[in-house]
């Protein structure tokens, strides 16, 4: 079992293939993009499934693709199914935003996929141009009753913006009346691409529950599951269910159970930190196995005990800057 120095299990890696993105969302990256990384700097698909096999081998249990958006990248289907035959690997999901997946959706299912996190800021095709600069809102749509009809769980995943889409909070939650979804609103964080500093957000956790809570006064908490980052509720009848994630106040810490890699091989051990390990840079220069590992291991202990601390801990003078594409957020 993998641990870090502060007794936490790591059994969750969240592994971005790309940094590209086909939406333009502002809190994620600039309206004209990014500086894109190029072929020869993005981890290969063979030192993707290289890496994610020694970490299942060391505790790994569960991977999570992301981006970027994942199917922007070419034959990212293949890498999904090596991914999926694994041993020891429980569970393979994926975060997506639903322009490009649709036509993937059963091999989703054939391949072992059972639960997917949409990405979804707005039920309103109005707002959803507004917030990603793209005509995408009927795919994305079209996304979700696909992965609903093959039976596959879908976390719809809504970032919450002061004067951009907090009108949509409530019909987020009106959509699990009927639809076996679970809706989460997610803080916003400072991962927008053009370095501007987050001296603290508008709407906080607590006041997203409190804007439910005064339309919905019979709502209820559920048990949180292990590792959950989410404040999970239900309304009373309703099939599906609503989550809270504390994502800049950063409340979950005490029980982060995973890691990332972005498309470029750097190892995060928190969101928040600007990257801990280049394990592309490692591959590339001939590293044994064994000595990967070792490196891997002393990395995991020496963890910053939560997102303020790695934030604090950042290379002098590294503000952070990147974008969610480039990290996986």
């Amino acid at each position: 079992m993998l641990t870090d120095n502060h007794g936490r299990k790591i059994n969750y890696l969240r592994l971005a293939v790309t940094d590209r993105c086909n939406l333009r969302c502002f809190y994620c990256m600039p309206e004209d993009g990014l500086n894109w990384l190029s072929r020869a700097q993005l981890m290969t698909y063979e030192e993707m499934l290289q890496t994610c096999a020694l970490l299942v081998g060391m505790g790994i249990e569960k991977i999570r693709i992301t981006g970027g958006e994942p199917f922007v990248r070419k034959d990212i289907m293949k890498l999904l199914t090596a991914i999926s035959k694994l041993d020891g690997l429980k569970e393979l999901t994926l975060t997506t935003n639903g322009v490009l997946t649709a036509p993937h959706v059963s091999e989703l299912k054939q391949i072992g996929v059972k639960s997917v996190n949409l990405s979804l800021d707005t039920l309103d095709a109005g707002r959803f141009f507004s917030i990603t600069k793209r005509d995408e809102f009927a795919n994305v749509m079209a996304t979700m009753d696909e992965l609903l009809k093959h039976d596959i769980e879908v976390k719809i995943n809504a970032v919450v913006m002061d004067g951009k889409n907090t009108q949509d909070i409530l019909p987020l939650v009106e959509l699990t009346k009927e639809l076996p979804v679970s809706v989460r609103f997610i803080e916003e964080m400072p991962f927008n691409g053009n370095g501007h500093v987050y001296s603290g957000i508008k709407w906080d956790y607590v006041r997203i529950l409190d804007e439910i809570k005064t339309a919905y006064p019979g709502i209820v908490k559920l048990e949180d599951p292990e590792y959950s980052t989410s404040y999970n509720y239900q309304v009373p009848g309703y099939l599906g269910s609503v989550g809270i994630i504390a994502a800049y106040s950063r409340t979950f810490c005490g029980t982060c159970n995973r890691i990332r890699i972005t498309p470029e091989g750097e190892l995060k051990t928190c969101l928040y930190d600007n990257g801990v390990l280049n394990i592309k840079d490692q591959l590339r220069a001939g590293i044994s196995e064994i000595d990967l590992k070792t490196m891997l291991l002393t990395t995991f202990n020496t963890r910053a005990k939560d997102g303020w601390e790695a934030e604090q801990l950042r290379t002098e003078n590294v503000r952070i800057h990147e974008s969610m594409a480039t990290i996986g957020g």
